[in-house]
C-alpha cells in the first residue's frame, strides 16, 4: 500500500467534482505538499471521494483519476488502451484517413498525456512530470493493445524537460513521410519538436473543403504554419489559395504537402508575413477573397505587438470582412481552452460591428478527440464557418 497524502476538501471543490469534473486548480488544493504524486481527496465528512494525482502543468496541478482507491498498474492502463481503441474502431477501419488521435487525456479515462497515430507510428505527448515518471507502464501497456504499430515517438510538453522529442520504441519512421486523411497527403515528420506538420483536431473541418466548400473560389488562409486548410481546398477544387504566416520555414513545410498530392505550386501563393501586414497588403493591391480562413495561437507576440484570441481576436474578423468577396465564407477557429462558445462568438460579433451574417456550422473536437462532457474546457476547439451577405 502506498501511503498517499490526504487532502480534504472544501465544500466548493468537493460540489465541483460532483459535477464530474477532473482538472484540479491551484485554488482547489492551497494547502497540499505533494508535488508529484498521488493523493486521497476526502469530504468534509471523512469519505474518501476520489484518487488523484499533483503535477503542475500548462493548464492546472493536476487530475482525478478514479472515485475508487486504485492503483495505477500495467493492467489498469490495458484497460483504458483497450476501451481507447475500441471506441476508435471506425477510424481504425477507414482507409482514407491514417492519422488521428487513440487516447485524448481525461476524455479516455486519465488526463496528462495523448497519443497521436501517423500511419504505422504513434506520438505520445507527455504534459506533466508525474505521466512521465509513470510512463514506463503505459508504455507497456500500450504495446499490448496496439501490438499492430511499428513504432512510436514521444513529445515533452512540461517545463524542465531536458528535450522536446525523441523516438520512444520499435522502428524509427522516416525522416518524413506521407499519411492521410480524407485521401489528401500530408507530408509528416515526427522527430523535430513540437511540430508534426499538422493538426489532428481539424480534420473534419478540413473534410468539408475537400468535399467541396471551396470549389472553384479563392481562399486566404491565415496564421497557415503548414497550409493544411489551404491543402484541402485546394484539393476540394478551390482555382486559388494565399497562405500567409510569419514564419519563414511554414513555405518549405507547406510545398511539400501541395507536391505530395501533385498540385501546381504555382496557383498556390505562400506568404512569410505578420497577418496584419498581409491585410495592410491585401488592401493596397485590392486584393479580395471568397473563402478566408483565420485559425491563430491563442497568444502570440512579435517585435511589434501581442496577440491574445479572447481579446483581440474581433480585431481579425473587422479586417477579413473588409477583403471578402459578395457572399463569402469565413472560416472562424480557435482552440483557447479558456474562452467559451459564447465568448468567442461576442469576439465575431464585434468584429462584425453589427453586420449581419449567417452561420452555416459550428465544429468541436471530433470523435477521436475524446471529451469530458461534464466540463466545456475539454471541447477546447471553436469553429464557426460563416457566410456574409
Amino acid at each position: 500500500m502506498i501511503f498517499m497524502e490526504k487532502l480534504r476538501l472544501s465544500a466548493q471543490v468537493e460540489k465541483k467534482l460532483s459535477k464530474g469534473i477532473v482538472l484540479l486548480e491551484k485554488d482547489d488544493l492551497p494547502t497540499a505538499k505533494t508535488e508529484n504524486g498521488l493523493v486521497q481527496l476526502i469530504s468534509q465528512s471523512g469519505q474518501l471521494l476520489a484518487t488523484a494525482y499533483l503535477s503542475e502543468q500548462h493548464k492546472g496541478i493536476g487530475w482525478v483519476i478514479s472515485t475508487d482507491d486504485i492503483e495505477l498498474t500495467q493492467s489498469f492502463f490495458e484497460a483504458l488502451f483497450t476501451k481507447a481503441r475500441e471506441s476508435r474502431l471506425a477510424y481504425i477501419n477507414d482507409t482514407s484517413t491514417t492519422a488521428y488521435r487513440l487516447f485524448n487525456q481525461e476524455g479516455d479515462g486519465f488526463g496528462g498525456f495523448t497519443v497521436d497515430r501517423y500511419g504505422d507510428f504513434v506520438i505520445f505527448s507527455w504534459y506533466n512530470a508525474f505521466v512521465y515518471s509513470i510512463k514506463n507502464r503505459i508504455v507497456e501497456a500500450f504495446k499490448v493493445v496496439f501490438s499492430d504499430l511499428s513504432g512510436a515517438y514521444e513529445k515533452y510538453r512540461f517545463k524542465g524537460a531536458e528535450r522536446q522529442a525523441g523516438h520512444l520504441y520499435g522502428a524509427k519512421a522516416p525522416e518524413t513521410f506521407e499519411v492521410l486523411e480524407n485521401n489528401v497527403k500530408y507530408q509528416i515528420f515526427l522527430n523535430d519538436g513540437l511540430m508534426t506538420g499538422i493538426f489532428l483536431d481539424q480534420h473534419e473541418v478540413r473534410g468539408r473543403l475537400v468535399d467541396g466548400l471551396a470549389a472553384g473560389k479563392s481562399v486566404l488562409n491565415l496564421f497557415s504554419y503548414t497550409a493544411a486548410f489551404s491543402v484541402a481546398a485546394a484539393m476540394g477544387g478551390a482555382k486559388q489559395t494565399t497562405s500567409v504566416d510569419l514564419a519563414k520555414r511554414s513555405v518549405e513545410l507547406s510545398e511539400a504537402h501541395f507536391k505530395a498530392n501533385g498540385l501546381d505550386i504555382l496557383n498556390h501563393k505562400l506568404k512569410v508575413m505578420d497577418v496584419f501586414a498581409y491585410y495592410r497588403y491585401a488592401k493596397r493591391h485590392d486584393l479580395t477573397y471568397d473563402v478566408i480562413v483565420i485559425d491563430p495561437p491563442s497568444f502570440a507576440r512579435n517585435k511589434k505587438q501581442t496577440f491574445s484570441v479572447s481579446k483581440d481576436y474581433h480585431r481579425l474578423v473587422s479586417e477579413a470582412v473588409a477583403i471578402l468577396n459578395p457572399n463569402g465564407i469565413l472560416i472562424l477557429s480557435t482552440n483557447a481552452s479558456n474562452l467559451s462558445v459564447e465568448q468567442f462568438q461576442k469576439q465575431i460579433n464585434k468584429g462584425f460591428g453589427g453586420k449581419p451574417y449567417q452561420v452555416l456550422s459550428l465544429d468541436q473536437l471530433p470523435a477521436d478527440f475524446k471529451i469530458n462532457k461534464n466540463d466545456e474546457r475539454s471541447n477546447y476547439l471553436k469553429v464557426f464557418t460563416i457566410k456574409v451577405g
